[in-house]
């Protein structure tokens, strides 16, 4: 794929349409083949954590202008703890079906899980249709090298394997050093957002002779709270002061990726996607969603998503489609011409006749579990619909979300029939997921995976997170 032919059929589209006098948007109803791909990952950023969600106390012009040339999704969620999400991801399909998708997170000193060799990820089935593949940031999912992403997909790897790292020292929560250049420790110093910014530009700028699909995974604003150019002796500020200046570090970093797109004239035919891996922490803006990341309340569920592809999706527009990250998966290899393995279907449906205006958004049922969150039997949930269904052991709750997006109002009484076959749904689907691994209790290393976000009350609203 070149540039020079990307013009060129895009040139030859356009007259075509003016000769038939077709509107604009219907000039560009016929997708571009193969794009160039990119998905943005944050890490703990919240629902409301974006100007365009409604943050008030600071702006991301970078990731605003994004939404307004785009779409931006108002009910797109992720699993409440990062390994689940990712792992959802990258194989796309529901985490449960993987033991380390159990992990809640998979810790930084665990060397015994990751996804297993062999299983295909989007990486891997995007390569298989003609792409380069390649991580940048956060992967979260094994911390050896046969759990890496070279050995799942990736042409090549530049960032940390573990939950988190010091974004100056680069060591990881166990203390281990945990910048990496494919299989080997980098030598780059400097602020992990910058280095990740710096290695996409440098991805995008390169010449390319096939179309590429980069997961730009930033581990921000994740702890630990750590400001861009921080010097020694410098006094850090409050814990919500570094949290904006983290957050606004990474849109300014979005904002470089997305220059070096145009300026290489690969702009028109990249399809790019933001999204978050939970809900935020003690310093998101969460309003009007109740409970926080590591809960099943939409605080710690719900997340920011926009999706741009100039030409196909077209701009300013707002979706209230359910989606889940593996629907991103699915979108993803399906743009990219890609096929699942019969034997690893994806549980995730493209939504990209949703985003194109192709289709009206339309009802998309998804499952939530965690093992810890405060109760020894495991917390469940489901979204279908405007309803919200969930049970924590023999306690049930059913809210509509349409009306009441913070979970206040129980309704299950007055909508018996609803919870009804919510719970039979639940039941069916958690039967087909592997079963929750026994519960450990916050002061024996469970909850969050080895100790690595410990702290987290359970229920639906409340709690507080550790070190955010």
């Amino acid at each position: 794929m070149s540039i020079s032919v990307d013009r060129r059929t895009f040139l030859q589209s356009a007259l075509a349409a003016a000769g038939l006098g077709m509107t604009a948007q219907a000039a560009f109803a016929q997708r571009p083949a193969k794009p160039n791909i990119i998905f943005i990952l944050a890490d703990d950023l919240g629902y409301g954590d974006l100007s365009c969600y409604g943050r008030p106390d600071y702006q991301t012009p970078v990731l605003d202008e994004l939404a307004r040339q785009g779409i931006k999704f108002t009910d797109a969620y992720a699993t409440p703890v990062c390994t689940p999400t990712r792992v959802a991801f990258h194989t796309g399909r529901y985490p449960h079906r993987l033991p380390v998708g159990l992990q809640e997170p998979l810790g930084d000193r665990d060397l015994t899980l990751g996804i297993p060799e062999g299983h295909p990820t989007v990486a891997s089935l995007v390569k298989k249709a003609g792409y380069a593949t390649t991580l940048i940031g956060k992967w979260n999912l094994g911390n050896v090298e046969k759990y890496g992403p070279n050995s799942h997909g990736y042409d090549e790897f530049y960032g940390i394997r573990a939950s988190q790292a010091d974004y100056y020292t680069h060591k990881n929560a166990a203390g281990t050093y945990d910048l990496w250049e494919n299989l080997e420790p980098s030598k780059d110093e400097g602020y992990l957002t910058d280095l990740f910014t710096e290695r996409a530009v440098k991805v995008i700028q390169r010449k390319h002779d096939k179309p590429f699909f980069i997961s730009l995974f930033y581990n921000a604003p994740h702890t630990p709270l750590e400001p861009p150019d921080q010097k020694p002796g410098d006094k850090a500020g409050s814990p919500k002061e570094i949290y904006t200046a983290m957050v606004k570090s990474m849109d300014t970093g979005i904002g470089k990726v997305l220059q070096a797109l145009k300026d290489a004239n690969l702009e028109r035919n990249t399809l790019v996607i933001f999204a978050s891996d939970n809900g935020g922490t003690g310093n998101s803006y969460l309003a009007p969603l109740s409970g926080q990341k590591g809960q099943l309340a939409e605080g710690g569920l719900r997340v920011p998503m926009i999706v741009r592809w100039p030409g196909v999706v077209p701009a300013g527009k707002t979706t209230d489609q359910v989606a889940f990250t593996f629907d991103i998966s699915a979108t993803i290899v399906a743009a990219a011409g890609g096929k699942a393995e019969t034997r690893y279907a994806l549980d995730g449906v493209d939504l990209m006749d949703v985003c194109a205006g192709k289709r009206a958004a339309f009802e998309h049922t998804v499952f939530f579990r965690s093992a810890q969150r405060g109760a020894p039997t495991g917390q469940g949930a489901v979204r279908s619909g405007k309803y919200k269904y969930f049970v924590a052991g023999t306690t049930e709750h059913l809210y509509d979300l349409s009306v009441d997006p913070g979970e206040k109002n129980d309704i299950k009484d007055t909508h018996a029939d609803v919870l009804a076959k919510l719970r039979a749904q639940y039941k069916k689907w958690d039967a087909q997921m592997l079963p929750n691994p026994p519960y450990l209790g916050p002061d024996q290393g469970g909850g969050m995976g080895g100790g690595t976000d410990a702290g987290m009350e359970g229920g639906m609203g409340g709690g507080a997170p550790a070190g955010a």
